[in-house]
């Protein structure tokens, strides 16, 4: 329970590199050293090789490491926990007014094609099954839509974030179940830590969490589970514009009797073409375009709801007796199990209000959904169900059929511009789903443009629109009939409920600790109505759904292969990364020649030398007076400011002339600056920290002066178990120091015997340190800079298993060599240039 209470307290840092202690070094001053040989903590930085030849050490036992590097780049003016906690009511206004084109359009379309689909596979043959069939989509919107996604699954977001990813990232930062490559804090910092951990009081929650965290089939079975939503997600980016655009230009075969099916699908080509050559405008210019369109198609949608239940049949309010479900699947049994895949279709796009969260906040679309989008949708559906009682032959396409004939143009063209808006809906999901997957690396990085400068979630990636656009097109062409779609529309939709209802199960037992009766409920109400759903829709898979589930295994292998490979990649380097006892017995020269100049060295790994830095020693005939490792690192901010731009720390002792950057950018800022610029920025930030440094040792200095030395003189030769016990070191600890008649023996040197110096002379020499650094950075500084970039790759051992040879050979490599690298946005002059490749085998 300690153990379990220090990681409580220490997670808000969001940094900690294990809860385990660790054994360090410490010297006289009390900084410590960890085995990467970085100053630890912000505390006293490293002393260069003549200082530390003077300096006692002795090895304590410490708490967990936290890394300077994430708190720090928590602090970049202007990060905010959520987008939404300081917008003002005419923003919040706008949200909910803009959440109509972006987020309901797809379940605000559903009354399109939801009965003609319905009724294709059931038939109805008397108004007792019209109302058996409209009860059954009532309580379909009323428990899918608003029960569990409105009231429920969105209060289970990741900071704002929605979606599968979001809740495998907020289950990672409960239990530690991630099998993925990145693990660095930093690249969580786009989330908050706020969540409470499991408390010790709820043994529940820890016996999960113990047992999530042993077992490794659970954790790849997680892992699976979630690629698995998410290629789902992907597919309903696919299925949705085909169903949503061909069966609202459908209605023109009511209209205009020559319209054949040929006709409708020409002109739904050219409408997808057109949608998706917008979405590059992004989510807030394109939301409140269509946040009007759409509120006048509710609006409409239930004025002819209203219309039509009083001037056909105002029975229909009979359909929110349940009983009626009861006799419709008595009297058509079989058909009426088939027809439950048309019915869910009135529920599709509910995903899409938890994916596209990121764009707006949770009361937004609580409010808009259920004050304006569900009331309007029950009308519409009433109201098509009292048309129906009259015109039970009127069921192909029975939205059209119900609208008043001089009301006949104007509603469909607001339809079909709603459908348009419904097309992008799950685009928009997409979007935010590949985002989420490509940080925790599980898809292969492509180009992301943030569209807006307030709210970091909205985005639009390039490739990714005009892929889907391709399938989109190609299901069209080759699958035009609407019942078809539908049924591939289900088993999209229908995988992605079923990932969600397994991770908010989880997310129930593990993070909010509830009542076990409730969260019971909750898995056994939803999980049995999914899973009854999914069984009529899979059973006519032959149909040409087949496609959609052929589309989602290959995203799903594209995005496990990925993940196993950048997994395999980054154990890889952490392995072959460079010790820093190595680099001690390479001395300041590092076994070669130090020619004046900068060396900047682009790699992927926040901390540790990489073993790039190694193959650059032995491949050049000389590196550089200066060498610094860059990380590129995005922060959730709009905009870094240039005096914020970089963070530095000493990576090994002063006279080696070694630092670590990581430079910081914001997801608007462009990395375009030109390489003076770049290289002026870069070393007015490291004066400053050196500066910064020097202060923090003269503070540090004037406060040990008065201390007890013969305290010290006992403490700087022991050994401190973890039971207390203290044991005497005759030899120093340190392998760099190779002269030990430097070292004086403990007992041999008194308090009275060491010479006294003053602070006056402690400042004089500190102050003369300082200048003579600030000079040799100067000198490097007018030898030039040089860009070394190191490419990292992985290819299977020859005694690997064929299937390993294959992934890794060849299916990795093809993504990884059509994916966008980490410093494709690197302006670098070819003339400063070094490249080097490097390969491991695994």
């Amino acid at each position: 329970m300690a153990e379990e209470g220090s990681e409580r307290e220490n997670v808000g840092l969001g940094s900690m590199d294990s809860i385990e202690s660790r054994w360090v070094y410490q010297d006289e001053e009390g900084s410590e050293m960890d085995n990467d040989g970085e100053d630890f903590g912000g505390g006293s930085p490293l002393r260069d090789s003549e200082e530390e030849d003077n300096i006692e050490h002795r090895l304590i036992r410490t708490g967990p490491r936290i890394d300077s590097f994430d708190v720090e780049a928590l602090e970049v003016p202007g990060v905010q926990r959520n987008d939404f906690e300081d917008i003002t009511l005419s923003w919040r206004i706008i949200l909910a007014f803009q959440t109509l084109g972006v987020v309901f359009g797809d379940v605000g379309t559903s009354p399109l094609y939801t009965f003609s689909v319905m009724f294709s596979k059931a038939p109805p043959s008397s108004n007792k099954d019209v109302l058996g069939a409209l009860s059954l989509v009532l309580y379909t919107l009323i428990l899918i839509p608003l029960i569990k996604y409105v009231l429920i699954v969105l209060w289970a977001n990741d900071d704002g974030e929605g979606g599968t990813f979001a809740l495998y990232s907020l289950i990672c930062r409960h239990a530690k179940v991630s099998l993925l490559p990145n693990q660095l804090p930093s690249d969580t910092n786009i989330s908050s830590f706020g969540l409470k951990v499991p408390s010790p009081e709820l043994e529940r929650s820890l016996r999960i969490k113990e047992r999530l965290e042993a077992s490794l089939t659970l954790k790849r079975l997680l892992l699976m589970l979630v690629l698995a939503g998410t290629s789902m997600v992907i597919a309903d980016g696919v299925v949705t514009p085909a169903m949503s655009v061909i069966s609202a230009v459908g209605g023109l075969k009511i209209g205009v009797s020559e319209i054949k099916q040929d006709h409708v699908v020409k002109i739904s080509v050219a409408c997808l073409i057109v949608l998706f050559s917008v979405q590059r405008y992004g989510t807030s210019k394109v939301g409140l375009i269509v946040g009007p369109a759409l509120f006048l198609w509710f609006c409409s949608l239930g004025g002819i709801g209203i219309y039509n239940i009083i001037k056909y049949d105002s029975r229909v309010f009979q359909a929110f007796n349940p009983i009626h479900i009861y006799h419709f699947f008595k009297r058509n049994s079989t058909k009426a199990w088939y027809s439950l895949g048309g019915c869910l279709l009135c529920a599709t796009g509910s995903e899409a209000m938890f994916a596209d969260l990121c764009y707006f906040s949770v009361r937004s679309v609580q409010l808009t959904f259920v004050f304006l989008v569900l009331p309007c949708l029950l009308l519409g559906y009433l109201g098509q169900a009292a048309y129906l009682m009259e015109n039970h032959a009127d069921t192909t396409q029975a939205f059209f059929a119900s609208v008043p004939s001089g009301a006949f143009w104007p509603i469909f063209l607001i339809a079909n511009v709603a459908a348009l808006i419904a097309s992008r809906t799950m685009t928009t999901a997409t979007f935010s789903c590949i985002k989420q997957s490509t940080a925790l690396g599980c898809f292969p990085r492509l180009k992301i443009i943030h569209t807006s400068r307030k709210f970091m979630g909205q985005i639009y990636i390039p490739v990714m629109n005009w892929f889907l656009l391709a399938l989109t097109l190609a299901l069209v062409c080759s699958i035009s009939n609407i019942y078809e779609i539908g049924n591939a529309y289900g088993i999209a939709e229908l995988g992605v409920m079923m990932m969600t209802t397994t991770l908010v199960t989880l997310v129930m037992l593990l993070i909010w600790q509830i009542n076990i009766l409730i969260v019971l409920s909750f898995a056994f109400i939803f999980l049995g109505l999914e899973l009854t759903f999914f069984s009529s829709v899979l059973w006519s898979v032959g149909d040409g759904s087949w496609i959609i589930l052929v589309f989602t295994i290959i995203i799903f292998i594209i995005m496990y292969i990925w993940n196993y490979g950048s997994r395999l990649k980054y154990q890889t380097e952490v392995q072959k990364k460079m010790s820093m006892d190595l680099l001690r017995k390479l001395g300041p020269n590092l076994g070669t020649v130090r020619a004046p100049g900068i060396g900047l060295l682009y790699n992927e790994l926040a901390k540790g030398v990489p073993a790039i830095f190694g193959h650059f020693l032995t491949t050049l005939p000389a590196v550089h007076s200066m060498i610094i490792f860059v990380c590129i690192k995005y922060v959730p901010v709009s905009f870094v400011p240039q005096s914020e731009r970089f963070l530095f720390r000493r990576v090994c002792p002063r006279s080696y002339h070694i630092f670590r950057c990581v430079a910081r950018y914001g997801y608007k800022d462009v990395r375009k600056e030109n390489h003076q610029i770049f290289e002026r920025m870069l070393i007015e930030s490291l004066e400053k920290f050196i500066r910064r440094e020097a202060q923090e040792r003269s503070l540090e200095s004037d406060g040990d002066v008065e201390s007890d030395s013969e305290e010290e003189n006992s403490l700087s030769k022991t050994l401190v178990a973890p039971n207390g016990s203290v044991y005497s070191l005759a030899v120093p600890l340190l392998a760099e120091f190779n002269d030990t008649s430097k070292f004086i023996p403990q007992a041999s040197m008194s308090e009275e015997q060491k010479p006294e110096t003053s602070t006056d002379e402690i400042a004089f020499n500190a102050e003369q340190s300082l200048e003579k650094e600030l000079s040799f950075i100067r000198k490097a500084k007018e030898s030039g800079f040089v860009y070394l970039i190191g490419h990292g790759d992985i290819r299977a051992r020859k005694d690997s298993w064929f299937i390993k040879k294959l992934v890794i050979n060849y299916f990795y490599a093809f993504l990884r060599k059509n994916s966008r690298r980490g410093t494709a946005n690197l302006s670098v002059p070819h003339s400063n240039l070094i490249q080097v490749g490097m390969t491991y085998m695994v």
